[in-house]
């Protein structure tokens, strides 16, 4: 039997782990040669990849499977078993999102013989956050729910109390319940998240809607060096801008996607990802090209479309929908491991955010996407093709 179509395999990834009702998909299901995926990721549902499950499935034109992760979101809004201050976690608990409070993932340390939890996934990052706004945006502009809406102004409204800085917004909170601590440093790719958001509740929000995207967009202005070309990938923990000595691949796409009418200079940015991110049919997510990263090419071919390089894109749709496993979902990575120079959380002592060759839900969202030429930023289609 073929693999389904991207469509299909996300809204398989949801049904598998729940046929009604709210619910999380998982994000990982498990790769060549893997009986399961490591216990720590085992029940994750991460944030991130369901927000954009939610885009993805509105642009298939699967209302009812968008809505029912957008109301698992608003349910963990007002049931969260610890803060009552409208934040999102990075990830929950992939299933049924009907329990009181909504259930945060972890796993059972047989050694230790205690329930643990992954700090990070605990956590609330600022991106993370926004992309749950943006998706809860998209299903308002698709139903005309006002609570889909209202949830995502609550999610600007944490953004704003507690990430805002000078200029643009830092990282978020880290660790575990419920002295998480705060992130110091800023990324370019959270604050184009903020400026998205910002922007598209600007219209009904009014000026706290406007002030945050413009703060935002004074950052991301900030983040582009005009001598490489490139967009920094933000600041450290000082509040200083990093150089363009490391780069990831998604900071330099976005910004074409997430700022309307974005800079004429900006574009300057795929022919620097194109010299130091390019891999053979795609890109790599950091410029150690030691793979494919999947996601991120599927990113590219929204990016290029957006510029009007209209074979650029189609070649790169081809490259990511190629890595496809047979449940239909595409893997994270065509590779067996992928290094991304970064890390997980302040508790890291090495770069450990990886990925792997497994199955990946949001890889597979962001497929849709290129697909569909379905902005997430603002769920406007982009041209197709002359």
């Amino acid at each position: 039997m073929a693999a389904p179509a991207p469509c299909g395999a996300v809204a398989a990834a949801l049904d598998a782990v729940a046929p009604s009702g709210p619910a999380f998909a998982a994000s990982y299901g498990p790769g060549p040669g893997e009986v399961a995926v490591p216990l720590p990721l085992r029940n994750t549902a991460f944030a991130y990849d369901n927000a954009l499950a939610v885009i993805a499935l509105t642009a298939c034109g699967d209302r009812e499977r968008a809505r029912r992760i957008g109301d698992a979101f608003l349910g963990a809004l007002d049931a969260d078993r610890t803060f009552a201050d409208g934040r999102v976690r990075n990830a929950y608990r992939a299933g049924p999102a009907t329990a009181r409070p909504v259930l945060l993932p972890g796993w059972w340390d047989g050694e230790a013989k205690r329930w643990s939890e992954d700090r990070y996934q605990v956590g609330s990052a600022t991106g993370n956050v926004a992309w749950v706004g943006l998706a809860l945006m998209t299903l308002h502009a698709a139903t005309g729910e006002a609570r889909y809406r209202a949830g995502a102004a609550r999610l600007l409204g944490w953004i704003t109390a507690n990430a805002a800085a000078a200029t643009g917004f830092t990282g978020g909170r880290d660790g575990y319940d419920p002295e998480q601590t705060p992130l110091p440093w800023a990324s370019t790719e959270h604050n184009l998240d903020v400026v998205a958001l910002g922007t598209w509740l600007g219209t009904w929000l009014g000026p706290e809607g406007e002030g945050a995207a413009r703060s935002a967009r004074e950052f991301v202005d900030a983040a582009f060096d005009e001598g490489a070309g490139c967009f920094r990938m933000g600041t450290g923990p000082d509040g200083r801008m990093r150089d363009t000595a490391e780069i990831a691949l998604d900071t330099q796409l976005w910004p074409l996607l997430a700022v309307a009418d974005p800079p004429a200079p900006w574009r300057r940015a795929l022919p620097c990802a194109e010299e130091r991110l390019a891999v053979p049919g795609g890109f790599d997510f950091n410029d150690d090209r030691d793979g494919l990263w999947v996601e991120g090419t599927a990113q590219a071919a929204l990016a290029y479309r957006a510029a009007g390089d209209h074979a650029r894109s189609a070649a790169l749709l081809r490259t990511a929908l190629g890595e496809r496993a047979p449940s239909g979902l595409l893997y994270a990575t065509r590779e067996a491991k992928l290094t991304t120079g970064l890390t997980i959380g302040p508790g890291s002592t090495t770069p450990d955010f990886l990925y792997f060759r497994r199955p990946h839900l949001g890889a597979t969202a962001w497929a849709v996407l290129a697909q569909a030429g379905w902005n997430p930023f603002d769920g406007r289609i982009l041209p197709a093709q002359p």
